[in-house]
């Protein structure tokens, strides 16, 4: 696994437990599908929701990109995979992978169409290589959307272009929508 680090690898089991808790009431009050419906996720598409947690869009992305479509689900916690696998069984999904990892995942090159980066940001201690990462798997028509109610809109923006790989696109709402620069 690379060095980097985000601050989550220190979260115990407990911990996620009491996070996925929470984010499973959050869910009932503001559905998830709303918020991943805003994204231009199709029917086809190849997804990472990458710092997925329990999967609270994770299973939203999935049902959007549909059979012929694949959902990554990358998270560095591993009770994460068993959430996902769970929620994935539960609605019959098989479009849903797992990943564990703190950075690299592993993807083909220019393999994906859209990043989902859902109350994530904040939690990346070296965001840049993260970004890097990003960066090489997104197609070069596909789209990286950014949402973290711990940053303000310009400071989302600043982070995500200010190595030159993405230009800011569009907003929905608390969703940023990034592209490549090639």
């Amino acid at each position: 696994m690379n060095k980097i680090k985000i601050r989550e690898k220190s979260q115990s089991n407990i911990d996620f437990k009491f996070i996925s808790f929470f984010f499973k009431i959050r869910d009932i009050f503001k559905d998830p599908m709303k918020k991943i419906e805003k994204t231009d996720i199709k029917e086809g598409d190849y997804v990472l929701d990458y710092g997925c947690g329990s999967g609270s869009f994770t299973i939203p992305a999935a049902k959007l990109a549909g059979s012929a479509g694949k959902v990554y689900a990358a998270d560095i916690h591993p009770l994460s995979s068993e959430k996902i696998i769970t929620q994935a069984e539960k609605y019959q999904l098989k479009n849903i992978k797992t990943i564990k990892t703190d950075c690299n995942t592993n993807l083909s090159d220019n393999s994906i169409d859209v990043i989902l980066l859902i109350d994530v940001l904040h939690n990346l201690l070296d965001y840049k290589e993260n970004l890097r990462e990003f960066y090489r798997i997104l197609k070069e028509m596909g789209s990286f959307w950014v949402d973290d109610h711990h940053y303000e809109g310009s400071q989302i923006k600043a982070k995500i272009t200010k190595n030159n790989l993405f230009t800011f696109s569009e907003q929905f709402d608390s969703l940023y929508k990034f592209t490549k620069i090639i």
